[in-house]
This record gives structure tokens, C-alpha cells and sequence, in this order.
């Protein structure tokens, strides 16, 4: 698979996981501001994970989505984990952790693909890092 296929679908499949994530957590939560900032990620990663899809289209490569056992793992951490705490402060602590792991995902391809990725997806790529960068600040609010 090309360095451009593979950052695409990186970049979808985060994005992907970010959007499944927050319309799991959006309606445990009844603290309005905390609601908002989710809402506010919810349009952004939407928005990452669709100009990821037109870029791979435009590229003539297939989206690949997230395995179906990798999704109900992720669901059913994320209900135990709020199974006896849905406060704002554990909900962001929990994305912080995710956001995390997602910057550090980030930076390693960025750098595994610096030079042979094109520059259009590496600017996509980057546009999620600052994103996720973006979250851990705004988060912390939450906390």
C-alpha cells in the first residue's frame, strides 16, 4: 500500500473512531458547556473523517473502516468505564487519554512518511494532530 493509502486511512479511521466515540458519550452527559466542546470535536473530526474519504476517492484507494471487533472493544470499554462515573471530568479525562495516543500515532506517521506522502495528505494529517493537540487543551478545562 502506498504512504499516501495508508496516511488516508489512518487519518479516516481515527477520525472515524473520534466520531463514534463522542455520539457514544454525548448523551451521558447533561453538563451543557462540556456538551458543547463535544459537539465542537464531533463537527471537526466529521469533518477530518470526510476530506480523508474524498482524498482516498480522489486517489483511487478504499476506504478502510474500522473492524467490527475493534468497534464493539471500543464501546464496551468506553460503557465500563462510565458505568458508575459520567461525570464531565472522567468523560474528558477519557478523551484526553484517547486524544493522546492519537497525537503520538500522529507524529509517528508523519515522520514514517515524510518525503514520500503527498503534501495535500501530510497538511490533512497535520490538521488532525493540531486538532488533537487542540482537544487535550480544551479538555483540561474539564477536568
Amino acid at each position: 500500500m502506498s504512504a499516501d493509502a495508508e496516511l488516508l486511512n489512518f487519518i479516516y479511521q481515527n477520525s472515524q473512531m473520534g466520531v463514534e466515540t463522542l455520539h457514544q458519550l454525548l448523551p451521558m452527559t447533561d453538563n451543557e458547556a462540556f456538551k458543547k466542546q463535544l459537539h465542537a470535536q464531533l463537527k471537526e473530526y466529521a469533518g477530518i473523517h470526510e476530506k480523508a474519504k474524498e482524498l482516498l476517492n480522489k486517489n483511487g484507494c478504499q476506504e478502510k473502516e474500522i473492524g467490527q471487533i475493534q468497534k464493539i472493544m471500543t464501546y464496551l470499554a468506553i460503557d465500563m468505564k462510565t458505568m458508575t462515573d459520567k461525570s464531565a471530568s472522567h468523560m474528558a479525562e477519557m478523551l484526553i487519554l484517547g486524544s493522546v495516543r492519537g497525537i503520538i500515532d500522529c507524529i509517528r506517521r508523519i515522520r514514517q512518511y515524510e518525503g514520500e506522502a503527498e503534501k495535500e495528505i501530510v497538511e490533512l494529517m497535520n490538521r488532525l494532530l493540531k486538532f488533537e493537540e487542540n482537544n487535550v487543551e480544551q479538555l483540561k478545562s474539564s477536568l
